[in-house]
């Protein structure tokens, strides 16, 4: 006789390994259960007709020529079961595995596309990454080539002002006489006079008659009247010096409107502004000496100051310590610092600073009625706020908040108590935009004409003495005549 076990297949897998063995043992045992525990067996495995693979176990009895249910069978039978259950099982597990059974391949099948898509975004997502910290460690290259450039450049610096005090400093804070200055082939020693001559260039410029009707001489620097007036016009700038290394890109320079011996009104002050520890201030007997470079003194203050807010007046330097919100007073002839007080609630170190930026929160100025301090705090939410200062105690005597946004504007300088802003620090042709009148507390938006010559202006501070302003422009240091008119 002959059993054949036509569910095995030559495929792989589970079925092809397990399923196999088990058709195996299940025509073994089904051989002998058939075969009544005959002498003679064969086993053979061999493709059907169809192709697929068959197994055939005959047993030949030589005595019987049927095979009644003897004893044993049953036992045999039940055997038989439980193998055929086996597999059963392990058919069923096969296909919820999504391996190949017809359920699984179709599940496998639909999960095959998922996986891709979001393997793909993987690698474009990591690929991302990758070309994003490229990018970091370039720039990261690079800013750490310009520190080491700027430290070099603010090394060779520091080296030139140390020879140039060796050579024109001598010991006592003694430079060179001036009638060293005035030695032949020089140029001549800067006289006030040309200013007058400046100012009346600029009368020539047209301007409306019935502004020309309003105008006093009053306005005039170097008239016999010092009544005060509103700005109506702004000259073009003229140009005294220019700083040479980089820590020059913005400072501060002015002269003492109400200087005290042994400093004279041609003695003129100067601040490179840029650096972390901005502590040297220079001291040169005239503006000619500042166009030369050579400074008559360097003075080393015993705290930096942040940015180009300082003044002098009265012979102080008013300054404003780095990151802090006070205003402190250095004495120009003991070398120390005299006085120092808190603003109460001013921002700084580039919470409310203007809009060119470098720190510009606190601004000192000076004008006919003494000294200013302006700044914002979180109460006046960016809007400027002034207060006038008692030049020796540095005590507030009075406020007003405005509302011009601090933000919005480059500058801002102080004319008769009235407080007037700048438009741009970088546009060629900017405006003074808007004035703040204390006597009334009122503001008003004005359109007066302001060159921006070299397109950076980061300092505009006004001179009551020499009724003009005094301004840093990318480098360089430079003056513009102003008139004013009556209210």
């Amino acid at each position: 006789m002959r059993a054949a076990a036509p569910g095995v297949r030559r495929s792989g897998g589970a079925e092809g390994t397990d399923g196999t063995m088990l058709g195996a043992w299940l025509l073994l045992w089904g051989g002998l259960a058939l075969g009544c525990r005959g002498e003679t067996a064969f086993l053979r495995r061999a493709d059907d007709s169809t192709g697929r693979c068959t197994y055939s176990f005959t047993v030949a009895s030589p005595v019987e020529a049927a095979c009644p249910d003897a004893g044993g069978v049953p036992e045999l039978r039940a055997e038989l079961a439980a193998f055929a259950a086996r597999l059963s099982r392990l058919e069923s597990r096969e296909r919820g595995a999504g391996g190949s059974g017809p359920r699984g391949g179709e599940a496998g099948g639909a999960r095959e596309p998922q996986q891709a898509a979001s393997a793909a975004r993987l690698e474009a997502a990591y690929s991302e990454l990758l070309r994003a910290r490229s990018r970091l460690e370039e720039e990261k290259g690079r800013l750490e080539r310009e520190k080491e450039e700027l430290g070099r450049r603010l090394e060779s610096s520091a080296q030139e002002i140390a020879q140039l005090r060796a050579a024109r400093c001598p010991p006592g804070g003694q430079g060179p006489s001036r009638d060293a200055l005035r030695a032949p082939g020089k140029a001549p020693r800067w006289d006030p006079q040309p200013l007058a001559y400046q100012e009346l260039q600029s009368e020539r410029t047209e301007v409306p008659v019935s502004r020309l009707l309003e105008e006093t001489v009053l306005s005039r620097p170097g008239s016999e009247d010092s009544g005060c007036g509103e700005l109506v016009w702004v000259g073009e700038p003229v140009v005294f010096g220019r700083a040479e290394s980089i820590t020059g890109k913005y400072g501060v320079w002015m002269k003492d409107p109400e200087p005290v011996p042994p400093f004279t009104p041609e003695t003129t002050w100067r601040v490179d502004a840029v650096g972390t520890e901005v502590r040297q201030l220079f001291q040169y007997e005239a503006a000619e000496q500042l166009a030369r470079g050579y400074p008559t003194k360097v003075h080393i203050l015993p705290r930096p100051l942040e940015s180009t807010g300082a003044v002098v007046y009265r012979g102080g330097l008013f300054f404003q310590p780095r990151r802090s919100r006070a205003v402190a007073r250095y004495d120009l002839r003991g070398e120390t610092v005299t006085a120092e007080r808190e603003i109460p609630g001013a921002g700084y170190h580039g919470q409310y600073p203007y809009s060119w930026g470098g720190y510009t929160d606190i601004d000192l100025a000076v004008d006919e009625t003494g000294l200013w301090v302006i700044y914002s705090t979180e109460k006046a939410r960016g809007a400027i706020v002034l207060s006038k200062l008692d030049p020796e105690t540095l005590e507030i005597r009075r406020t007003w908040e405005t509302n011009i946004r601090k933000r919005g504007v480059a500058n801002s300088f102080v004319i008769c108590g009235t407080l007037y802003t700048v438009s741009s620090y970088s546009a060629p042709n900017a405006t003074i935009n808007f004035a703040y009148d204390t006597a009334t507390s009122t503001s008003r938006a004005l359109s007066i004409p302001f060159e921006n010559r070299f397109r950076y202006l980061s300092m505009v501070d006004y001179n009551p003495a020499e009724r003009q302003l005094f301004a840093w422009d990318s480098f360089n240091m430079v003056t513009y005549p102003v008139r004013l008119s009556r209210a």
